[in-house]
């Protein structure tokens, strides 16, 4: 018309495809209603990011804590630790020079009362005059340290911790004995700045003065002392100026065998056991989150399930699917925003609670505050668990008939998403794996956590078709409840893989975790405490051992006595290579940290069995040979033929490694990781250690009358009784296991929600065969028998799933990673049983009752 021709539409390539923003709008329009439906998935998010931002800022807290306050728990900018023998002129003379000393010495004695025969083994610590160069010792009093120690009316004053009134029945003023003193109580210490650095205690701390110590007669040649140095630097002193001393400490005294530390490192046992014990209520905060993300799948299916009248109208107004994926997952994206920040503000705040609770158990301050590097860590995880559990069922929204309009589709069959999503979906929870793997720290354990839970995910999911397959060919029942509960167990669209899946990793976790904390009390409890000896005496010095043999063979005549000559040393190289530039595996650390206990023997130890090698002839005189323990050496990369420097009362002594032998920690028999031949310290100032075996195990009144005579007869011999010790590990386990148990609980907690909303996701479906049942003549009670039994069914076989699962995962744990015995307990299976029927017979019966008072006729018309 007037010469011009109409402009041809554009084809449907050419089309511009709707932006991102328009697929915002659309999913900010659409959640105006509400969250209804996502309460559960907002919750796994948040629980699971608020349990690893939380755990991972408590641990660095305490790391901080330690950081803050080095000097203080070190006791000084530098420490120079040896073991056995004190500086000597030489090397006193260089540690003056450095800045102001203070020495320390350390070790384990009996205090006992003479009048009452109350004995004890203590922590005893002396120290000098300019003790503590940094922080304050508080007494309970409020006195001085330098005067409650001093010398009054014939006694030098000690001052204890409560425990030893207690244990001793003693009170501040009253005298006890010590070695071959007697000392005044003065005060008991309320603070103890430098606890920290000390190390594990088997006993209640005496701190008294290195002229008191002299009196007690308990230093002698060879006997197990440590003494420390604490250097005060001159204000300023920077840290890499504190590591240049302590080359030159090394340089000057190569073979003095001193352990250095700094303020840097003032704990570094204590940091080791945080980031331990950190990584794995990490993994725990990431099964829970992984449990959770079970119930991000149910609730996005169970959202877009009610959201296919709608997407059925987009695709008819001529929307892609690629559109409708866009705005689904826009929404998710918000929901899985709001559960992060929810869990950050809790991950945030546990610091700030565990600062208060931890105060009262750790002796380091926790420096709460606002962590980002680990909030971020917790982010990151809960928005790849998000993404990869949401991936699938949004995959599926992509293919939504428009058909659908028009006729409501209830047979509930799961398609397979397009490929894209299939490989989106793989590749997220490949990046969720890995990341786990990398920040976990200890690969062996995080590499073993990925494939249990991937494994355990695909036999939950293959359990779950399994049952629907055995349900759908299992005989036709004849009761018309069971009938119904086999069909629902195997109807399209059931509710087995959401509640297998959902019940059965929380269970399993709890079930491994009560197995493993149940061993190692029986193992504490009965098989170790029936193989251990009932004492260790320690300090046995050589010209006392022959009197003191004879007084155990006269005291306890049915008792077995075995001995060992002791020494303490260090490894300071191998194979010439100095132990600080060796790289050890993680299992192998532990033989060069610090200073381990030494022996010689012409003859092999009856309780050792060589594994690789000879034994050394009983007269031999030619080079010092060693015999190493199996695993150590292991993991060390040794092999016989190789040589190990010791570095033993400021001499260094090389050994050739003449065999391999397996020992039995856990006998708590006399076991060393290396025995010398015993040419190698001829001639060296050593004690002896001893032990004493009753038969039957002894009884209290027998070993205490033993400790009575001995302590009376031999002031400086120091017993440990190993019932205390084996008391004081329970109680650790104890601790250990109650937060351990807490961290498992959030699991369970996630697993219960879960199972909730898996629940709740399926009400939609419930209500269409209530409704029609109700119709045909069902009544209440026959359908609620109906889905108990479904439930009940479920629950039992997700139960016996979790007891196989959780049995072999404590036991490889056990046997494999703590190298100890499993033994499978009854009473943890029958409880995951019954925790199992409960939450799904339970939960399950909750939702039903909803459903069932539901009116028929609005139902009928949608049909």
């Amino acid at each position: 018309m007037h010469g011009t021709k109409a402009r041809p539409s554009a084809a449907p390539s050419q089309r511009s495809r709707p932006g991102l923003g328009l697929a915002m709008r659309f999913a900010l329009r659409e959640m105006r209603g509400g969250l209804k439906g996502f309460y559960v998935f907002i919750a796994c998010i948040a629980l699971g990011v608020a349990a690893i931002s939380g755990v991972a800022s408590v641990s660095r807290a305490l790391v901080e804590g330690i950081s803050a306050e080095g000097t203080t728990i070190l006791g000084g900018d530098m420490s120079f630790r040896l073991i056995h023998r004190q500086a000597d002129a030489d090397e006193q003379a260089f540690l003056d020079d450095l800045g102001q000393v203070s020495r320390i010495a350390t070790l384990r004695a009996m205090a006992r009362v003479p009048d009452t025969g109350e004995q004890t083994l203590v922590e005893l610590k002396a120290v000098d005059g300019a003790f503590p160069l940094y922080g304050t010792m508080e007494l309970a009093s409020g006195a001085s340290l330098a005067d409650a120690l001093a010398l009054r009316d014939g006694h030098h004053g000690a001052v204890v911790e409560p425990e030893l009134l207690v244990r001793l029945g003693l009170a501040v003023g009253d005298t006890f004995r010590l070695g071959r003193a007697e000392l005044a109580i003065t005060d008991t210490i309320a603070t103890e700045p430098d606890r920290l650095s000390d190390g594990v205690n088997f006993g209640p701390r005496i701190t008294i003065s290195d002229a008191a110590l002299e009196e007690t007669g308990l230093v002698q040649p060879g006997s197990l002392v440590r003494w420390i140095y604490r250097i005060r630097l001159p204000q300023g002193t920077t840290t890499d100026e504190i590591a240049t001393l302590e080359e030159e400490a090394k340089a000057a005294f190569p073979r003095a065998g001193w352990r250095i530390q700094s303020r840097a490192e003032a704990a570094p046992g204590l940091q080791r056991n945080i980031g331990r014990l950190a990584q794995f209520l990490t993994l725990v905060g990431l099964t829970a989150l992984v449990v959770g993300g079970v119930g991000v799948a149910n609730a996005v299916r169970s959202y877009l399930d009610a959201k296919r009248p709608v997407i059925a109208t987009l695709r008819c107004v001529g929307a892609e699917g690629g559109f409708v994926f866009r705005v689904y997952l826009m929404q998710i994206a918000v929901l899985a925003s709001v559960g992060i920040v929810i869990g950050l503000v809790l991950g945030a705040l546990i610091p700030l609670a565990a600062a208060g609770a931890l105060a009262g158990i750790l002796p380091v301050h926790a420096v709460a505050g606002i962590y980002p590097a680990e909030l971020g860590l917790g982010a990151l995880y809960g928005g790849l668990t998000a993404l990869a559990f949401a991936l699938w069922p949004l995959g599926r929204a992509h293919d939504v008939a428009p058909r659908l309009l028009f006729r409501d589709d209830v047979s509930g069959e799961a398609k397979r998403p397009r490929l894209a999503y299939v490989i989106a979906t793989v590749a997220t929870v490949t990046l969720l794996a890995g990341l786990a793997v990398v920040l976990a720290g200890d690969l062996r354990i995080s590499l073993t956590y990925v494939g249990a839970t991937l494994v355990v995910f695909a036999l939950l999911a293959l359990i779950a078709r399994l049952i629907m397959a055995l349900a759908r060919r299992a005989p036709r029942p004849r009761g018309t409840e069971l009938r119904l509960a086999i069909g629902n167990i195997h109807r399209p669209g059931a509710l087995t893989p959401s509640v297998v899946l959902s019940l059965g990793l929380g269970l399993s976790l709890l079930v491994t975790l009560a197995l493993i904390d149940g061993n190692l009390r029986r193992e504490l409890g009965q098989s170790i405490a029936a193989q251990a000896p009932s004492f260790f005496f320690l300090d046995v010095q050589q010209n006392e051992r022959e009197a003191f043999d004879a007084l155990l063979a006269r005291e306890a005549p049915e008792a077995s006595i075995d001995g060992a000559p002791m020494l303490r040393g260090r490894i300071s190289a191998v194979n010439g290579v100095p132990a600080d530039q060796l790289t050890p595996s993680e299992g192998g650390a532990w033989v060069l940290r610090g200073d381990r206990g030494i022996t010689y023997a012409a003859q092999k130890p009856e309780n050792a069995v060589l594994t690789e090698g000879t034994w050394w002839p009983a007269d031999h005189s030619g080079t010092p040979l060693v015999s190493f323990e199996a695993d150590a050496g292991a993991d060390l990369g040794l092999k016989v033929g190789d040589t190990v420097t010791v570095n033993v009362l400021g001499r260094e002594i090389t050994a050739e490694i003449a065999n391999f032998r397996r020992v039995e920690w856990e006998s708590l028999a006399i076991n060393f990781v290396m025995v010398f031949s015993p040419n190698t310290f001829a001639g060296a100032p050593h004690t002896h250690l001893r032990t004493l075996t009753y038969p039957d195990g002894g009884s209290d009144e027998r070993e205490f009358a033993l400790l009575k005579t001995l302590s009376s007869e031999f002031p400086t011999v120091t017993a440990v009784r190993v019932k205390d010790a084996i008391e004081q590990v329970n109680d650790l386990v104890a601790q250990l296991a109650w937060a351990i148990r807490a961290a498992a609980s959030i699991t369970l907690v996630a697993s219960v929600l879960v199972l909730a909303g898996a629940l709740a996701a399926g009400h939609r479906h419930r209500t269409y065969d209530a409704v029609i049942l109700k119709t045909l003549g069902a009544t209440r009670a026959r359908l609620i028998a109906a889905f108990a039994l479904e439930y009940t069914i479920l629950g039992l076989v997700t139960a016996a799933f979790a007891v196989g699962a959780g049995t072999l995962a404590a036991s490889f744990v056990l046997t494999r990673v703590m190298d100890t015995g499993f033994t499978f307990l009854p009473a943890t299976a029958v409880g995951a049983a019954v925790a199992a029927l409960v939450l799904t017979v339970g939960l399950g019966l909750i939702g039903t009752w909803r459903v069932l008072g539901r009116k028929p006729a609005p139902v009928l018309r949608n049909l």
